[in-house]
C-alpha cells in the first residue's frame, strides 16, 4: 500500500533520483552478458565494447556504472575534435546513444586508432547493431567488426516486476504486489515503459491526494493503450 499520508497536494514535477549504484543494479538473464563484459573490465576481448539494447534497458546505468569506476571521458564526435583524441591518449572512452547522433565517421575511426594505440578502452551503447549504424566508410566498418558487440534483450514479466518494484521505490513508495503483477500483464515489454507508467500512476496520486489502487493503475493503463497520456518513452 501506499506509504504516504492523504493529504491534499499539488504534484510538482521534478526529477527522481534513481538508486544507480553498481549494488542497485538488478542483474537477470538478459542482462547478465552486459553486466559481465562491465564488471570484467580491463579484461576485455578487445579495445572497443558496443552494448546494443533497447530504449531503457539498462545501457546507460551500466555505461555509468563503467565510467565511474574506470574514469572515463564522455565524448561527442558529431564532429572531428583533436581534443577527443587527446583524451583517448589519457584513458578510457565512452559514448553514449551513437545511434541517436550523425556521428562523423572517420572521428570516430581516428578515435578506436587511438585508443587501440594507447592501450585504452571504449565503451558504446546504442539501440542499434553497429550494422544498422549506415556505415559507408570501408576502414571504419572494419574496425566495428573487430569489436565486441553485447546484446541486452527486452527484459521478461520477472524482470519488469522488480524494476517497477525498485522505480516505486526510488519514489519512496510501496506498491502492493498484485498492482505490479496486473501491471506487468498488461503493459508494453520494455523498461522505458514501466518508467514512464510509474511517472503516471505517482503523477495521478500525488494530485488526487490518493492511494495507488487498481482502479488507478487501469486509469493510466487505457491512457497509454488510448495514446493520450503525458508519456514519454525516451
Amino acid at each position: 500500500m501506499n506509504k504516504r499520508p492523504l493529504t491534499r497536494q499539488l504534484p510538482l514535477e521534478f526529477e527522481h533520483d534513481p538508486a544507480s549504484g553498481r549494488d542497485d543494479l538488478i542483474v537477470s538473464d538478459r542482462l547478465s552478458a552486459a553486466v559481465s563484459i562491465v564488471d570484467r573490465w580491463p579484461d576485455w576481448p578487445s579495445p572497443v565494447v558496443i552494448l546494443a539494447g533497447p530504449t531503457g534497458s539498462g545501457k546507460s546505468h551500466l555505461a555509468s556504472i563503467w565510467a565511474a569506476r574506470v574514469g572515463a571521458s564522455r565524448v561527442d564526435i558529431g564532429t572531428a575534435d583533436p581534443m577527443v583524441l587527446e583524451l583517448a591518449a589519457q584513458g578510457p572512452i565512452l559514448i553514449e546513444d551513437i545511434d541517436r547522433t550523425d556521428f562523423d565517421q572517420t572521428a570516430l575511426f581516428h578515435l578506436i586508432n587511438a585508443v587501440r594505440e594507447h592501450g585504452s578502452a571504449m565503451l558504446v551503447t546504442t539501440r542499434l547493431w553497429p550494422s544498422a549504424w549506415n556505415v559507408t566508410l570501408p576502414d571504419l566498418a572494419s574496425r566495428l567488426k573487430a569489436a565486441t558487440v553485447v546484446e541486452i534483450a527486452e527484459p521478461d514479466e520477472a524482470l519488469l516486476a522488480q524494476v517497477m518494484v525498485k522505480l516505486f521505490a526510488d519514489r519512496q513508495v510501496a506498491v502492493d504486489d498484485r498492482i505490479i503483477v496486473y501491471l506487468v500483464a498488461r503493459m508494453e515489454r520494455s523498461l522505458a515503459a514501466a518508467r514512464a507508467i510509474v511517472s503516471r500512476i505517482d503523477q495521478l496520486a500525488l494530485a488526487r491526494g490518493s492511494k495507488i489502487t487498481r482502479a488507478l493503475a487501469a486509469e493510466v493503463m487505457a491512457e497509454m493503450d488510448a495514446g493520450k497520456g503525458d508519456i514519454e518513452l525516451s
